[in-house]
C-alpha cells in the first residue's frame, strides 16, 4: 500500500534569497520549499555552488 502523498500550502509570491557558498540552487529551492511547505516552487536560474548572490525564488503561480 502507498503512502498518500502530503499536500503542501498554496502560497505565491517571490522570494529574494541571499544564496550562500556551497549550497547549489536546487539545495536551497528544496530547503525553502519544505520551510514554508509550498506546493509548487522554482528557482530562476542556477548559481554556481561556489558562488553567492541573489536566487530569485518563485513560490505558487508566481
Amino acid at each position: 500500500m502507498s503512502r498518500p502523498r502530503r499536500r503542501g500550502r498554496d502560497i505565491h509570491g517571490v522570494l529574494l534569497l541571499d544564496k550562500p557558498q556551497g549550497l547549489s540552487s536546487n539545495d536551497a529551492l528544496q530547503k525553502v520549499k519544505r520551510l514554508y511547505n509550498a506546493n509548487r516552487a522554482g528557482h530562476t536560474g542556477a548559481l554556481d555552488p561556489l558562488a553567492t548572490g541573489m536566487l530569485p525564488i518563485c513560490l505558487g503561480e508566481a
